[in-house]
């Protein structure tokens, strides 16, 4: 059954994040089996909820709001089950099960991360870019500070760098797929920037608008600039081999925001990525930069940059919403 849960896991990065399984196989063998579980959980719960198979959509089209309500609902309820000990049957659930009590993954991060696609449920709005921030921490940010956490790093300090790298991951995904989440009906973009670039919503994906989205596109691969730099302080914390994965992961997301942002109008022809060359450039890259982080301390976080609920006012929230039900 153990293996049969990696090879699942494995079989899952493979084809819903080739740009991360390149990064994972640098881990150690202990570290990748976790983060690929992991993965394998967080690909799952986004499928359920939006009907989709490794993060494409299925046969048919997105689940109706009532039922992706239930199916959240479900997903919250095997969470709790899974930290209970209870036995899980979804290989999804059994793989995260045994990451999250093997590595003491605080529950909280689990459920921050579910309520990012109760977002996507409740059809949330994003006025501003701190809105857009919000949401990019419940999907990608928090996953940031699990996987650290799976690298032994506890510290607030390299959490916050974690969670940093999250957030840029998550604003360079969203300017390389406006076009696609704008056909689901979704978008993530602050609609003050819209407007600004005097792009109305609902035209968002039309062709007239390609060359001021390049505009709006380009500005979020620019705003994710200041969160990558501060994830490269946070791999000084992280053993040499979770180190070297995590600054090619980032290097490698970190290209295709460049790759957007070069392409301008044309940058939704065909989904932007990196050839295997370039993985390979990066990758050494990668590694250069983790070696040369063992000589030098982590700085100070830049001040301004958009800051992670804390555990406190997570806890509080949790139990108001608990109270209200």
């Amino acid at each position: 059954m153990s293996e049969a849960l990696l090879d699942h896991a494995t079989q899952t990065i493979k084809v819903g994040s080739k740009s991360f399984a390149a990064a994972a196989r640098l881990f150690p063998a202990d570290v990748r089996r976790s983060v690929l579980m992991l993965y394998a959980w967080c690909r799952h719960c986004d499928d359920v909820v939006d009907g989709q198979e490794l993060g494409f959509a299925a046969v048919e089209p997105a689940q109706e709001q009532e039922d992706a309500a239930e199916k959240l609902s479900m997903l919250e309820d095997q969470t709790r089950r899974a930290y209970a000990g209870e036995k899980m049957g979804d290989p999804a659930f059994a793989a995260f099960q045994e990451v999250a009590l093997r590595h003491a993954i605080a529950p909280r991060f689990a459920f921050d991360h579910l309520a990012g696609f109760a977002m996507d449920v409740e059809q949330a709005r994003y006025e501003t870019i701190d809105d857009t921030l919000r949401y990019c921490y419940h999907v990608a940010g928090v996953v940031g500070l699990m996987m650290a956490t799976i690298m032994g790093a506890n510290k607030a300090t390299v959490l916050d760098r974690a969670c940093d790298l999250g957030l840029a991951f998550q604003l360079t995904n969203i300017a390389r797929d406006i076009i696609d989440d704008a056909r689901m009906g979704r978008c993530y973009v602050p609609a003050a920037w819209l407007c600004e670039a005097g792009i109305p919503p609902h035209e968002l994906a039309l062709p007239r608008h390609r060359a001021a989205l390049a505009g709006v596109a380009a500005r979020l691969v620019d705003y994710a600039e200041p969160y990558y730099a501060s994830a490269t302080q946070g791999i000084t914390a992280l053993p040499l081999r979770c180190a070297w994965a995590i600054a090619t992961a980032r290097n490698v997301y970190r290209q295709i925001g460049i790759n957007v942002k070069a392409r301008g109008p044309r940058a939704w022809d065909e989904r932007v990525g990196t050839s295997r060359a370039t993985k390979v450039w990066l990758l050494a890259k990668g590694g250069a930069g983790a070696l040369t982080s063992r000589l030098r301390r982590m700085a100070p976080r830049r001040q301004g940059l958009w800051q992670r609920p804390d555990a406190a006012a997570t806890a509080d929230r949790r139990a108001a919403r608990a109270v209200d039900a």
